[in-house]
């Protein structure tokens, strides 16, 4: 008699209920993958060949799958909270080792690295002061503290249009002092080279049919710092100036700055109709310094950074790895899973590229697992290890029969 068949069922159902105890388990574990216990039957054949009837001996698990489907996405108050809708892993550096892992809850460490609680560092590619990402090798996330330097003013593009019916200025000296001295106003905020802010004020005044002169003060302060003649045609567009106009600003009082402040003045668009004065686009590129406000990762993986002086600045990039075989990725506890030669090697891109999923910030992908079911499988598994147990009870009973034989 044989309790071999029985005893394999045994532990074979012993075995899917240990998987089933770890799948509940983690049903509340931010991205942990449910596995599933696969068997496979055991057969006492030669090589030789032996007849076709031949009874088995029992079961055998042939390996604990990992079942890498969708979590759920649940948001979170976490700004570096991420969740991964799709395919790929986050890849993390922890003592020089490179693991892999599903589990977006990250926080920042007193170094200012992105890391996850067991104090693993998030990777991807790092951008330059300007922003500019460097997409070589994948390192370690940083988020720099620091300010944002200042931006000193390049350009001005301003677009408005002149009322061809305005009457020359009844003063003929200009004096910004004076409103009956020109026509109409406007002014700008520029920035010097420390960030401070200047008042550049613009007055036009009309010298003839279609043509103005272009007075520039800075803070107030004269002499005019620059002037500009502006031209018009008779359908009332622009002659000239033709290219950008160059301004140099004197800055006083002496701010420590570079001084003068060199830029340009755009007027391409602006026009001479006949309608109210008015401007239609005033805009500066420079700005002054920023403390960094906030963060937050979009859904390309770029983390964008946040000043308080209105400007923000892309700080990195998080990059996803991915296998040709998940499943033979070696799990290494901790929401984390090691590369194996038979999950091939870590194929590392840009989220939404490839096979690579989409990021989601302030939210984390729940755990896979599905309780009902886990809990349908539990009692089947109970059933299977009673029916096993049943079967060597039977074999001990045929036994004990024979051993009572007189």
């Amino acid at each position: 008699m044989s309790f071999q068949q029985g005893l394999s069922g045994l532990n074979g159902a012993s075995k899917q209920l240990d998987v089933i105890g770890n799948n509940v388990a983690n049903a509340n574990t931010v991205g942990f993958k449910g596995s599933q216990a696969q068997f496979a039957d055991v057969y006492a054949s030669s090589l030789t060949g032996a007849g076709g009837n031949q009874a088995g001996i029992g079961t055998k698990v042939s390996q604990i799958a990992q079942q890498f489907t969708q979590g759920n996405i649940e948001s979170s108050s976490n700004p570096l909270d991420i969740a991964i809708n799709g395919g790929g892993f986050f890849r993390t550096i922890i003592n020089g080792t490179v693991q892999y892992s599903r589990n977006g809850q990250f926080s920042l460490d007193k170094n200012g690295f992105i890391v996850n609680a067991q104090g693993a560092q998030l990777t991807g590619y790092m951008a330059s002061a300007k922003g500019v990402l460097s997409k070589g090798a994948p390192v370690a996330l940083r988020v720099n503290s620091a300010d944002l330097n200042p931006l000193p003013t390049a350009i001005i593009k301003g677009v408005m249009n002149l009322d061809s019916r305005s009457a020359i200025p009844a003063t003929p000296l200009f004096d910004p002092t004076d409103p009956t001295s020109y026509n109409n106003a406007t002014s700008v905020n520029v920035y010097d080279s420390l960030g401070n802010p200047h008042v550049l004020q613009t007055y036009f005044v009309k010298t003839a049919a279609s043509a103005w002169n272009c007075n520039f003060v800075i803070d107030g302060n004269m002499p005019v710092s620059s002037t500009t003649a502006m031209t018009f045609s008779s359908s009332g567009a622009l002659v000239t100036p033709a290219a950008v106009v160059p301004l140099s600003l004197a800055l006083v009082p002496p701010t420590g700055a570079v001084t003068p402040l060199l830029t340009t003045f755009n007027f391409a668009g602006s026009t001479q109709f006949g309608a109210t004065f008015s401007v239609n686009t005033l805009t500066q590129d420079g700005y002054t310094s920023g403390r960094l406000s906030g963060f937050n990762a979009g859904s390309d993986g770029v983390i964008l950074a946040r000043y308080t002086n209105g400007q923000s600045l892309t700080l990195g990039q998080v990059v996803l790895a991915n296998f040709t075989n998940p499943n033979g990725l070696s799990p290494l506890g901790n929401n984390a899973w090691a590369e194996t030669a038979s999950s091939g090697a870590a194929l590392v891109a840009e989220p939404n590229t490839g096979s690579n999923g989409v990021l989601q910030a302030s939210a984390v992908e729940n755990s896979n697992v599905d309780l009902t079911a886990e809990l349908v499988q539990m009692i089947t598994a109970q059933r299977v290890y009673q029916a096993n147990a049943q079967t060597i009870k039977t074999q001990d009973q045929v036994l004990q029969t024979l051993v009572n034989l007189r």
